[in-house]
């Protein structure tokens, strides 16, 4: 059973740190800011999780456990509210997405009255 665990742990700590190394890629590599927001926002969350539910695992003593899942809580409810008020924020301030001109090419084109 504590090997079990012991690979349980691991597989979720490994998991979280690849969701947060992802999410570092997209905010580079992304062009705008909403969805640098979006990649962000999904995968830190996520990511979070996944580690805090790693340590729950390595270390499952009454007081511990009990931060471990007061932190998580937290981080599920903070961390998308913040992700949606910096949106908000932007929009209202008028920061609009950059959308790709390609998909305007050849097709349909609005036609003049």
């Amino acid at each position: 059973m504590n090997l079990l665990l012991e690979i349980g742990s691991g597989l979720c700590l490994l998991l979280g740190c690849f969701l947060c190394l992802s999410g570092g890629i997209g905010i580079l590599r992304f062009p705008d800011f909403f969805t640098r927001m979006h990649a962000v926002g999904v995968t830190d969350t996520l990511g979070a999780g996944m580690i805090l539910i790693g340590l729950m695992l390595q270390n499952p003593e009454g007081l511990v456990l009990l931060k471990l899942m007061m932190i998580l809580l937290f981080t599920l409810f903070i961390n998308p509210t913040a992700s949606h008020a910096l949106a908000k924020a932007a929009l209202r301030n008028n920061l609009q997405p950059v959308l790709d001109k390609s998909s305007n090419k050849g097709g349909n084109k609005p036609s003049k009255p």
